[in-house]
């Protein structure tokens, strides 16, 4: 065994962690002494993991024998890679299932394809937003019968995709509920309103079958992720909770795994009316804007446009509510006649904004303890589990201590104070950096997958770490020593640009993994 593999084994048997050493990028030159390293701030837009504008498609598959049939039109990895390059790290696919209408069973070669649009998703280092419905609405007025699934083809048909959700999960961000009426959202239905020509007034059994469907997706979809609804309306009667803040999760709920934890809601016609199309269905509407605004700050929320509608839809509004909604994405594909018209340097601020937006402060290290200040300027906070860590790096090895910090409680327009003991590291300098990696072990080493913070000169592009531009020295006794790196912001490259198209993040990996976290808590953004 080589003298590295023999360090790796001692090491791994004192419970270190020891990974690839940092790219040649991100080793220090001498340092100079100091107390406290300061950050400079980024301009950037950054093509962050699960946050940001998305792109929005579709494919279908159609009956045999139907002209154009099947119409499956598959991801490809080079398109999805130019996604990156544009700044866009999410799509929102909707998988769309003529043939299996009146099918109990999904064809084999349809969940093939399914499953070679999440590898190409995987390889290309994007995030999937999945829904599946049963076909899209035509001209309107859209009239009965509108042509979706009955409740028992489409509880089997989510058992069958269970494996899709299980095995990718590590590329979904969240699943859209769908499947029942057009397009997924919940109203044209044949099978859930007991009158189908109005089917804005359901029964209690036309609620029943809902929460059928909601319960059998929480099922299939692994429990880190989550599910969401069209309206407010949805959740409050599917859970049975009331109207307004009351039903609404609270900060004690947030995260445990429960049904009101694991759903969160998509405005598909944000901005389009004052109660968005049917979006807020309260009476008075404030109460579902109320509630919303409460469970933003918990579980995961976004939408698209789809209506001019000024001064609503204009900028001063819009910023408003995505800053009070909480909103992580927005489609990028429509309604464009919306996004122009809040000009460009505000379609910049949107960019930067939407979901979470890391900033370093600043970092001291005291009595063998590094502390690392980080704000959280964007609108929301990551609604999947992110473990943050002290990265500890020399020629001889990397060494991660986990900060017991989740980023998802990092919440909008506050400030952390994440500490790590180095009292267990082994003797030796070190260059260090803040580690914010995927949690699933198949991508927790990709540097596409991992966060940026937003300041100049720190990201490594290369590893996918933020470096602290300082060095510590662990020595004999405990004894802690650690200086600035002259020089970093300059050697380091920032991967933002200054206009909606962040640059792609660089290759390269190291070694991440999954650990058990502490959760830190979050205050509510007012």
């Amino acid at each position: 065994m080589n003298r590295r593999l023999r360090l790796v084994a001692v090491l791994a048997a004192c419970g270190i962690v020891v990974a690839t050493p940092l790219s040649a990028a991100a080793q220090a030159p001498a340092p100079t002494p100091a107390d406290t390293v300061a950050y400079e701030p980024s301009d950037a837009i950054i093509a962050n993991p699960e946050r940001g504008f998305d792109h929005t498609n579709n494919t279908h598959y159609y009956p045999e024998g139907t002209e154009g049939g099947p119409g499956y039109t598959p991801l490809d990895v080079a398109t999805l890679a130019a996604y990156r390059e544009e700044g866009i790290t999410e799509l929102v696919r909707v998988f769309y299932l003529e043939r299996f209408v009146a099918e109990p069973t999904l064809d084999p070669a349809w969940l093939a394809l399914v499953q070679a649009d999440f590898d190409a998703a995987r390889t290309a280092g994007i995030s999937i937003i999945p829904r599946f419905a049963y076909l899209a609405g035509g001209d309107f007025p859209y009239t009965p019968p509108y042509g979706d699934a009955p409740l028992d083809i489409v509880l089997t048909h989510i058992e069958q995709l269970t494996p899709i959700f299980q095995d990718n999960a590590d590329v979904i961000s969240v699943v859209q509920a769908g499947f029942v009426g057009l397009w997924g959202e919940g109203y044209y239905t044949d099978h859930f309103a007991a009158d189908p020509a109005n089917p804005g007034v359901l029964t209690d059994e036309d609620w029943a079958k809902r929460r059928a469907v909601v319960e059998a997706l929480l099922e299939a979809v692994p429990a880190d992720r989550s599910i969401q609804v069209r309206t407010m309306n949805m959740k409050q009667n599917i859970l049975g909770v009331p109207s307004g803040t009351a039903g609404a999760i609270t900060e004690a709920q947030a995260f445990d795994g429960s049904a009101i934890s694991r759903i969160g809601h998509h405005n598909d016609c944000f901005l389009a009316a004052p109660d968005d199309w049917g979006t807020y269905l309260s009476d008075p509407i404030s109460l579902d804007q109320d509630y919303l605004a409460q469970e933003s700050d918990w579980v995961p929320v976004g939408g698209e446009t789809c209506n001019v509608n000024p001064p609503r839809s204009e900028w001063a509004t819009a910023s408003a509510e995505m800053e009070r909604y909480n909103f992580s994405y927005l489609n990028w594909d429509y309604l464009q006649d919306v996004l122009q018209s809040w000009g460009q340097e505000n379609l910049d601020t949107t960019a930067k904004r939407l979901g979470y937006r890391f900033v370093m402060t600043e970092s001291s290290v005291v009595d063998g303890t590094l502390s690392l200040t980080v704000r959280n300027d964007g609108w929301a906070a990551p609604y999947n589990s992110r473990p943050a860590y002290l990265v500890l790096s020399n020629a001889e090895r990397t060494v991660r201590v986990p900060f017991g910090s989740d980023a998802r409680t990092w919440g909008a327009g506050e400030t952390v104070t994440l500490q790590a003991s180095l009292a267990d590291v082994p003797d030796g300098r070190y260059d260090t950096a803040l580690s914010l990696p995927a949690t699933h072990e198949s991508v927790a080493a990709n540097p596409l997958y991992a966060v940026q913070t937003a300041n100049v000169g720190t990201w490594d592009a290369a590893t996918g770490v933020n470096s602290l531009q300082r060095q510590v020295t662990v020595g004999a006794d405990g004894v802690v020593m650690a200086e600035p790196v002259a020089g970093a912001a300059a050697r380091l490259p920032d991967t933002g640009v200054s206009s909606l198209a962040p640059a792609v993040l660089g290759g390269g990996v190291v070694a991440l993994g999954a650990l058990a976290l502490l959760l830190a808590r979050r205050r509510r953004n007012a």
